[in-house]
């Protein structure tokens, strides 16, 4: 009696287990779906979001500011031969100030990566980046290796300034992220910045065919003197 029921185990298992060629076919017709990599960027309104956003992503550059849908993403698709088959960027915009707190703490939650953006010439908009990074911290944990943070100087081609690349570096040394000073309208470092999160997010073991400069983060001299203007 046992022998006859472990024979017929057998031919069931054999009859419910798919054979290979059914599971080739599921796996091409059926893909496992890919989950997007997911930026959040944040700042005040008029830094410049939105033109970073769009540089990056249509590589191109308007003149006229117009505010961010608070419920819309911006998806890039990264081509295949970058980072792999099916790579996509899901850029979400959010809008300058506090009109969303919701939301905000909604895309946070769900982001991968944050890009926090000052404009150069505004000095307050720098200041005013402390409430995003806090944000960030109570929601993702102390630890944002996993969520890596990148701070953006952005307006740098203007000539008229109240920051300076230093004022930036100190921020970025004493929340221990990445740096870099951009211009969306000369097209300064914007492409450095959004392969620096693709690779982070990729790890170690793919590296892109373009390499990207380093966050522009200060020598061992430089943080010195830093440390000693604090």
């Amino acid at each position: 009696m046992g022998n006859s029921c472990s024979g017929l185990k057998e031919k069931l298992g054999q009859r419910v287990r798919p054979s290979p060629t059914l599971s080739f076919l599921r796996s091409v017709l059926f893909p496992k779906k890919k989950k997007d990599f997911c930026v959040v960027v944040l700042g005040s309104a008029g830094v410049g979001k939105s033109a970073l956003v769009q540089r990056w992503v249509n590589s191109c550059f308007s003149e006229k500011y117009e505010p961010p849908a608070p419920l819309s993403d911006v998806i890039y698709h990264v081509p295949d031969g970058l980072f792999g088959s099916g790579t996509k960027m899901r850029i979400t915009d959010l809008p300058g100030g506090q009109l969303y707190p919701a939301l905000q703490c909604l895309k946070i939650a769900r982001g991968h990566a944050f890009i926090l953006v000052y404009s150069v010439t505004e000095k307050q908009t720098l200041e005013e980046l402390t409430p995003f990074y806090m944000l960030i911290r109570e929601i993702k944990g102390p630890n944002l290796h996993k969520y890596p943070v990148v701070l953006v100087g952005n307006k740098c081609d203007e000539a008229r300034r109240e920051l300076t690349t230093l004022d930036g570096a100190a921020y970025a040394l004493k929340w221990n992220c990445g740096f870099f000073e951009t211009s969306a309208k000369r097209n300064i470092n914007v492409e450095e910045l959004f392969f620096e999160l693709l690779t982070h997010e990729r790890g170690a073991e793919t590296s892109p065919q373009a390499t990207p400069e380093k966050s522009q983060m200060p020598d061992a001299a430089t943080e010195d003197r830093l440390a000693a203007a604090t």
